[in-house]
């Protein structure tokens, strides 16, 4: 089971971007038993929790990035998905997916990058 890591890119602020995390290799009655994250980390720093989303469904977003990001997932296919909308510079970061607990070993991530 690995974690795939998808849809970062180079965008404008205020601009916006949909991540994607495929779990690869995982059955589905795995994936439906685990909360799903979402992280970012920037170069010198902690990674950091950004969002998340129960296995139930409930979600929960760290503060600065309340209202602006969107966690999602489709069980089915076995994806978490985080849109972000209203990018500012301070939101480029390699974007990471994980679940909870027991995390997996981390995928590679995605480079989102915002600027003029």
């Amino acid at each position: 089971v690995h974690l795939v890591e998808s849809g970062g890119g180079l965008v404008q602020p205020g601009g916006s971007l949909r991540l994607s995390c495929l779990v690869s290799g995982s059955i589905l009655s795995v994936f439906t038993s685990y909360d799903m994250h979402w992280y970012r980390q920037v170069p010198g720093k902690q990674r950091e929790l950004v969002a998340m989303i129960t296995k139930s469904g409930t979600t929960n977003y760290a503060d600065y990035v309340m209202g602006r990001f969107t966690i999602s997932k489709n069980n089915s296919r076995k994806t978490v998905y985080l849109q972000m909308n209203s990018l500012k510079p301070e939101d480029t970061a390699v974007y990471y997916c994980n679940r909870y607990p027991d995390n997996l070993p981390w995928g590679k991530g995605t480079q989102v990058t915002v600027s003029s």
